[in-house]
């Protein structure tokens, strides 16, 4: 009898002895003073380190107390709003916001343009890489391909476990410039393989983007409008850091303090992002546009929107868990400027798409989601659409399957990772190792 017919046997008798035993009751959390996933009732994080690469405001102080306010995201110093509208408007700005980030400086125009020729010398795999590694094994769940590929490229590495800093850096942006590759690559293996669909291997151009690099690799054609590698490129910006607290950063700073190399520390860090709660918030999303679409019939309608989505609060409707996604974040209550920021650029990408009605559906729901939340809901802070509400949108419009909306989100955010691994080696040198209080009972044989 084979493993799996074995298991049969006894899965009911392990899923009980574990629920069992593993249920640790709320009321214990109270009494010691812990909190749940590091976060108090306010949804406010733990302390756990000190950084100097981003910073999020959420609330201000008034007489001592905390009161919401407009959310704002600063990269090293410089408000992402301010820093976004910066960049020209027919220029990309993903590799002088990645030299920011990673070097706490922004470029002059000689560093951006010598950092951008770095980066476009990387897109380079190893000799038959794509084929023996990439296409072999192919799976619909692009972040485990992608996952294999970077603990793969460490055995390509002469110096893959020397963590000084000048050969970390080097590793970090040899894997900036191959995530495309790895996300794009992965995908046309899983179309080809798995779904008998044409496969396409393009190789990247040096003298493109990496927004641009991306959709002409995704495309059979090739082809792309200037607004779409623009928008994606926006879109990169706003997903590359985050404050520094959220999962996949703190697991990447976990694994580097101890000593671990960088293919392990950014294959831990993917292996946290892909989770449904951390980086795959704009697939729901895009599953509930899906749902209200089937069943509101004037996008314009905005008593029919609403009626729609207090069913789905109430958990009458979609997929009855009571959740409108894409509203309300962790940190930010009353904005998340990378909503705001974002909102402009899908406005016109949605007008080159012919997809106006659409977006007339989305800024419906934006501006009626909160005030239904607020009337259904006992909340402790303000309620607003975050970035993701609008991502998957884009991402339909670019043409983008389903299956890489993770990974690219992996393609901006291996930058906020890698200059978070940098301030870990650089800065802190002690291991991370967290308290976790014992209430075990002791038993005696």
């Amino acid at each position: 009898m084979g493993y799996n017919e074995k298991w049969e046997q006894y899965t009911e008798k392990y899923q009980r002895l574990c629920v069992e035993n593993d249920t640790i009751p709320d009321s214990l959390f109270k009494e010691y003073g812990v909190n749940r996933g590091l976060r108090d009732i306010n949804g406010n994080g733990v302390l756990t380190g000190l950084t100097n690469i981003s910073k999020i405001d959420s609330f201000r102080m008034e007489d001592g107390k905390k009161v919401p306010c407009d959310g704002k995201l600063w990269y090293r110093g410089y408000n992402v709003t301010d820093w976004v509208r910066s960049i020209p408007e027919h220029s990309f700005g993903f590799e002088k916001t990645a030299f920011l980030l990673l070097f706490g400086k922004a470029p002059t125009p000689e560093e951006e343009k010598e950092f951008a020729e770095l980066v476009a010398a990387g897109r380079e795999l190893p000799t038959n890489f794509t084929r023996d590694v990439i296409m072999k094994a192919s799976t619909k769940d692009i972040m485990n391909s992608m996952t294999r590929s970077i603990l793969t490229l460490a055995s390509y590495d002469a110096n893959a476990n020397a963590n000084d800093v000048g050969n970390v850096i080097r590793q970090c942006l040899n894997l900036v410039s191959v995530f495309p590759m790895l996300a794009v690559y992965g995908y046309h293996a899983y179309n080809h393989y798995e779904r008998d669909q044409s496969m396409y291997i393009h190789r990247p151009d040096p003298k493109l983007s990496t927004a641009e690099d991306l959709l002409m690799m995704l495309r059979p054609d090739k082809k792309y409008s200037f607004l779409e590698a623009k928008v994606l490129d926006v879109a990169l910006m706003l997903h590359m850091e985050h404050g520094g607290g959220n999962n996949s950063t703190f697991t990447t700073r976990v694994v580097t303090s101890s000593g671990s190399d960088t293919y392990s520390a950014i294959a831990a860090a993917m292996s946290s992002l892909k989770g449904p709660k951390h980086g795959g918030a704009n697939i729901k999303v895009m599953e509930m546009m899906d749902d209200i679409r089937a069943h509101v019939k004037d996008y314009a309608d905005k008593e029919e929107v609403a009626y729609y989505l207090g069913k789905i609060l109430d958990g009458e409707a979609f997929d009855r868990k009571g959740l409108i996604y894409g509203m309300g974040h962790a940190v930010y209550s009353l904005s998340d400027p990378r909503e705001r920021i974002f909102k402009d650029f899908v406005r016109r990408l949605s007008v080159e798409k012919h997809r106006e009605n659409d977006m007339m559906l989305y800024t419906n729901i934006e501006e009626l989601a909160p005030e239904i939340i607020a009337e259904k809901r006992k909340i402790y802070k303000g309620v607003s659409p975050n970035v993701d509400f609008y991502s998957g949108f884009v991402y339909e419009m670019l043409g983008i399957p389903v299956e890489l909306y993770t990974p690219i989100f992996a393609v901006a955010r291996i930058v906020g990772w890698s200059a978070h691994r940098l301030e870990e080696i650089v800065g802190m040198g002690k291991i991370i190792r967290p308290a976790y209080k014992s209430v075990m009972e002791e038993l005696t044989l």
